[in-house]
């Protein structure tokens, strides 16, 4: 007599059944709790910004030795710094956010009449049938580009009405740098001696420094774009330098689209406020792309980060499809860290 299986179920076919359903369930989960990933993933990131001042100030500082008291010494001097750049920059920026947004309307009628490149092509002597052929080009997509613009704007007004939570990122960041290396060693504990727990060593440890180089070589491009934008667009006399270089290096972390975008605002607002020089100013935006891509950003980025440019851009194309800015964001370290997953766990 043949035994049946319980329920008539294959054993083969209900582990496959289980294996699905656990990696749905899985997916869901994250899905429902996306937001607060978001959020861990941003307190990781600012951890491994501030963790060099930390590991310095408990080095060379007296009476820093203990993690705690070293993590808040370094809380208080970001915080002191950040309240002088405040005072120093926050009036400027405050006075041209208030003249952009004035104009705000006026730019996008000029975009739905396509009448915004007029002025900027007649000064670079572009033939008449050329510009009007770009004219009707605008007009023709100004549905299009304003229902993007629109809908960008409103996505940015819904992040800043829950933008309180930004407070939370220091708050987890300071438990993840006082208590982060114990809990990893908990984690590599568990997996027990051998050959295993030696392989998830080398991947945590090589996590960590790609991590810490990618965090803070992001935010240096960002401070070297917002410095070198300032001073070339006060010098070449671009209206609204200070909005613009802000937007500029808030761009810069993310990859390929980010700096591209920051372009394309500067010279469609030069451009629209009757700026005199755009022929410079597009040679400077192009030259800097060139110098940041090709030199400041592989000297910063050293080794790192390894992945070929055209994985780069599918990256970044596949994360803003999924998860919009955020996924362009984040596409390049996830890249890297499932590289070097791979390279440590993947067949041999």
């Amino acid at each position: 007599m043949i035994e049946r299986p319980p329920l008539g179920l294959d054993p083969a076919a209900a582990r496959v059944t289980w294996t699905v359903l656990a990696i749905v369930g899985a997916l869901a989960l994250l899905y429902v709790l996306r937001h607060v990933l978001v959020l861990l993933v941003f307190s990781v990131f600012f951890a491994y910004l501030i963790i060099p001042a930390v590991t310095a100030a408990q080095r060379w500082l007296p009476g820093m030795r203990q993690r705690t008291r070293a993590i808040a010494f370094v809380y208080v001097v970001l915080l002191g710094g950040l309240a002088l750049a405040g005072t120093a920059i926050g009036p400027r920026i405050t006075t041209e956010v208030g003249g952009l947004a004035e104009r705000v309307p006026q730019v996008a009628q000029q975009i739905s009449s396509g009448s915004i490149a007029t002025g900027t092509l007649e000064r670079l002597d572009v033939g008449r049938e050329t510009i009007r052929r770009i004219e009707a080009t605008l007009r023709s997509h100004a549905g299009e580009v304003l229902t993007y613009v629109q809908g960008a704007a409103t996505a940015v007004l819904k992040w800043l009405g829950g933008a309180w939570v930004i407070v939370l990122i220091p708050i987890f960041a300071f438990f993840i740098l006082k208590d982060g290396e114990a809990l990893i060693e908990g984690v590599t504990d568990l997996i027990g001696s051998g050959r295993r727990r030696e392989r998830l060593v080398a991947i945590v440890e090589d996590l960590h420094t790609l991590l810490g180089g990618y965090m803070r070589a992001l935010v240096l491009l960002s401070m070297i774009t917002f410095a070198v934008w300032s001073l070339v667009f006060w010098m070449l006399g671009v209206p609204y330098p200070i909005v613009l270089a802000v937007i500029g290096g808030l761009l810069e972390v993310i990859p390929m689209v980010g700096p591209v975008a920051a372009a394309i605002i500067a010279l469609t607002v030069a451009g629209y406020t009757g700026y005199q020089h755009m022929l410079w100013l597009f040679v400077f935006v192009v030259a800097w792309r060139f110098i940041q891509d090709y030199l400041t950003s592989p000297m910063i980025m050293g080794r790192g980060i390894e992945i070929h440019p055209a994985f780069v851009i599918v990256g970044v194309v596949v994360g803003g499809e999924l998860a919009g800015p955020m996924g362009m964001f984040l596409s390049i370290p996830v890249m890297a860290g499932l590289r070097v997953i791979w390279r440590h766990a993947g067949p041999r």
